[in-house]
């Protein structure tokens, strides 16, 4: 049996992910769609659903509440996943992605959550800290809820500090903004391409300027190592000992739903086995294009990942 540390990931603002297919979407139409199918999302539900499906183990935190909360928590269950459930201010939140037939073009409606207070982020904060006392990573991914101060992750790394947990962050926004500008380094933040250039204020064409942005994050102060997703070039991560290219494999993209989580959950999966980062890009590389080959949300699937790891191909930037 391979031998891994704990991971905990964290899921603030989950939604119920409603997925359908329509002939084409037009405005002012009834547009007549396919029976959707429902799966629980948010950052860090994918993230412990793909490392579930590598063959890994994870406990996802998540704040739910209202009878859609009660449906996910009943999906989650039923998945074989290690649920520490939170309750949220306010019904879960759903969301609806649609694959328009004509186009193959497919658009996400994402709604915003309940809004959170001082004493619901205390309290979680407080959850967070004390299920990560026995160390190994903590992953929080995808978008804070309404109310959810953007320093939030900086006041998770000082809480996890005494617990030796290792924080890995996958933002967006002004939390990202946040953290980016920040001094108190995170373990690990991730951010696409897009992200990327709108922090640095340029474009961001080739992985030596991924990798030149991320290094000088490094050296800033905002977090240990930082990894930029270039989409189909794969990713790059820039830590203390340098920086990394590791390519993504060429596949069919199906959707793009959960890549991003899927790399997630190969990283830092990889990491609390004990791989080196670069090893560890490879798989996160891996287990995204293995993610863009499945419709909607079914993230990764194991037989892939394995076939695409084993094609890797990693350079030193």
């Amino acid at each position: 049996m391979t031998t891994q540390a704990r991971i905990l990931t964290v899921t603030l603002n989950p939604a119920l992910d409603l997925s359908t297919a329509a002939d084409e979407v037009r405005p002012e139409l009834k547009l007549r769609c396919d029976k959707p199918a429902a799966d629980p999302g948010g950052g860090g539900i994918n993230v412990s659903r793909a490392i579930g499906h590598m063959g890994g183990q994870s406990t996802a935190m998540v704040a739910l509440g209202g009878a859609t909360g009660t449906r996910i928590a009943e999906m989650l269950k039923a998945d074989g996943l290690s649920v520490v459930r939170l309750t949220a201010p306010g019904e879960t939140r759903q969301s609806l992605a649609v694959t328009d037939r004509s186009s193959g073009g497919q658009y996400r409606f994402v709604m915003p959550g309940p809004e959170w207070h001082k004493a619901h982020v205390a309290d979680m904060t407080q959850a967070i800290a004390e299920a990560a006392r026995a160390g190994g990573w903590v992953v929080v991914s995808g978008s804070n809820p309404p109310g959810v101060p953007a320093g939030f992750e900086q006041m998770l790394t000082v809480r996890l500090k005494d617990s030796g947990a290792k924080l890995l962050v996958d933002t967006s926004g002004e939390a990202l903004r946040v953290l980016a500008g920040s001094s108190t380094p995170v373990d690990v933040l991730r951010m696409d391409s897009h992200e990327a250039e709108d922090l640095a204020g340029r474009p961001l064409p080739l992985r030596a300027d991924s990798a030149a942005f991320a290094s000088g994050l490094v050296r800033d102060g905002a977090a240990r190592s930082v990894i930029v997703a270039r989409g189909a070039d794969g990713s790059v991560i820039a830590g203390a000992d340098g920086a990394w290219h590791a390519a993504a494999a060429r596949v069919r993209v199906v959707s793009a739903v959960g890549a991003g989580d899927s790399f997630v959950a190969g990283f830092v999966l990889a990491m609390a086995r004990g791989w080196p980062a670069p090893e560890a890009l490879a798989l996160g590389a891996a287990a995204a294009s293995a993610a863009v080959m499945t419709p909607a949300t079914d993230l990764c699937q194991s037989a892939d990942v394995e076939r695409f790891y084993g094609e890797r191909t990693i350079s030193r930037l």
